[in-house]
C-alpha cells in the first residue's frame, strides 16, 4: 500500500505564503520556523520535509517568486515595453512582501540566501529582450542593451517602490503617476530623428 501524502503542494504553497509576509513584517533575523509552522496551521516537521533548514525554506521563497514575477513579465512581453511595466506593477501590487523580499536584498544580506540566478536572469531577460528589438527596429537609440535596461527597471522600480511604501504624495493619483513614469522613460531611450 502507498504511504499518503502528508506534506503536497499545498501545504508547501501556503508556508511560502506565510513566510513571506512574516519575513515582511519582522525581517529574516527574528523569523522563526515555529511562527512559521503556527501561522501556516502545520508543524516544524512538515518545513523540515518540504524545505528542510530555515535557509532553505527562505531560498525556495526567493526562486518561487522570481519564477512567478518571471512568467507575468514573459506574459506580458509580446506586447511591448509599457505592456511589462504594467505587467511589473500589477505582479508588485498583487505580491507586495515577496517584492520587497526580492528587491530588498534583506534576505540575500542577513541569511545568506540568494536566488538562482538563471532564475533572477529569465525574470529580467523580457525587458532585455523588448529592449533590443526596439533597438533592432530603430525606435530606441543604440545603446548597450542591457544598461537601456538596467535604468529602466531602476526607474519602474523605484516608482513601484515609492507605492508599495505609501509615500506618494497624498494627492497624487499612482495610476497617472505610474503611466507618467512609463511615458517618460520610452521619451528618454526614443531615437530622435531628423528631417
Amino acid at each position: 500500500m502507498a504511504r499518503p501524502v502528508l506534506h503536497d503542494e499545498t501545504l508547501r504553497g501556503r508556508l511560502l505564503e506565510v513566510t513571506a509576509e512574516l519575513v515582511d513584517q519582522v525581517g529574516p533575523a527574528a523569523l522563526s520556523l515555529r511562527s512559521v509552522a503556527r501561522e501556516a496551521g502545520t508543524s516544524t516537521t512538515a518545513i523540515y520535509a518540504l524545505f528542510g533548514s530555515k535557509a532553505q525554506l527562505l531560498t525556495a521563497l526567493l526562486n518561487e517568486s522570481f519564477a512567478s514575477f518571471g512568467a507575468a513579465q514573459a506574459a506580458a512581453a509580446g506586447d511591448g515595453l509599457v505592456a511589462l511595466g504594467v505587467a511589473y506593477r500589477r505582479w508588485a501590487l498583487d505580491h507586495p512582501a515577496r517584492y520587497r523580499l526580492m528587491f530588498g536584498g534583506a534576505l540575500m544580506m542577513s541569511e545568506e540566501c540568494a536566488p538562482d540566478p538563471e532564475l533572477a536572469s529569465a525574470a529580467m531577460l523580457p525587458l532585455r529582450e523588448c529592449v533590443e528589438q526596439l533597438q533592432r527596429d530603430g525606435t530606441f537609440r543604440r545603446e548597450e542593451p542591457t544598461t537601456v535596461a538596467a535604468v529602466i527597471w531602476a526607474q519602474v522600480h523605484g516608482m513601484v517602490s515609492i507605492e508599495l511604501a505609501g509615500a506618494l504624495p497624498h494627492e497624487a493619483d499612482a495610476d497617472t503617476l505610474y503611466s507618467a513614469t512609463l511615458a517618460a522613460t520610452l521619451r528618454a531611450w526614443t531615437e530622435v530623428r531628423t528631417r
